[in-house]
């Protein structure tokens, strides 16, 4: 059976980068957040944190809070039935609940976990939509009172702490991979 891994944690945590690398060893990657830059790109709007913020909750209240599950699951089925899939940006606890109904004990959670300071420094700097410090505050209490974006972080199955460098991030990474 395949694996799909879903990684979860808050922004700037670095789930991209833990996603990235299991894209290197041949996982097919599904990008949560891609669905709320297409349906931005579709609307013609512009890429925005405040965009973002309106159609992440626009598609929950017209989808309801397990809204990325539903429009990503036939995509995630298909894929996995090919090979390995990460899942990253899993965000909401119904979005979890959904795909654990669905993929059962073929789908393992990673939480990224970092300190907040840590996080907020890395979205200041990054290349791609970079966030202030309270643009990323903001969007923490955006995500954790309104989307529910926690508990996929408390349950899950494995953690791996990202304060320090990348080598002991990727040398956590292949521990976790190795007991999967």
């Amino acid at each position: 059976m395949n694996k799909i891994i879903a990684i979860v944690g808050m922004c700037g945590s670095g789930k991209s980068v833990a996603s990235d690398l299991l894209v290197e060893k041949g996982y097919q990657k599904v990008y949560f957040g891609g669905v709320t830059l297409t349906k931005l790109k579709e609307k013609g709007l512009e890429v925005t944190p405040e965009n973002e913020k309106i159609m992440r909750e626009k598609l929950r209240e017209d989808l309801g809070m397990g809204a990325f599950a539903k429009i990503l699951l036939p995509q995630i089925k298909e894929l996995s039935s090919q090979g390995n899939v990460v899942l990253d940006g899993l965000y909401s606890w119904d979005e979890y609940k959904i795909l654990d109904d669905e993929l059962g004990k073929q789908m393992k959670t990673i939480a990224i976990i970092c300190d907040k300071k840590i996080r907020y420094k890395r979205l200041s700097s990054r290349e791609v939509r970079p966030l202030t410090k309270k643009e990323a505050q903001n969007r923490d209490l955006a995500e954790i009172e309104n989307i529910a974006k926690a508990p996929p972080i408390a349950y899950a199955d494995y953690f791996l702490f990202n304060n320090g460098t990348l080598e002991e991030y990727q040398k956590r990474l292949e521990e976790i991979l190795k007991e999967i």
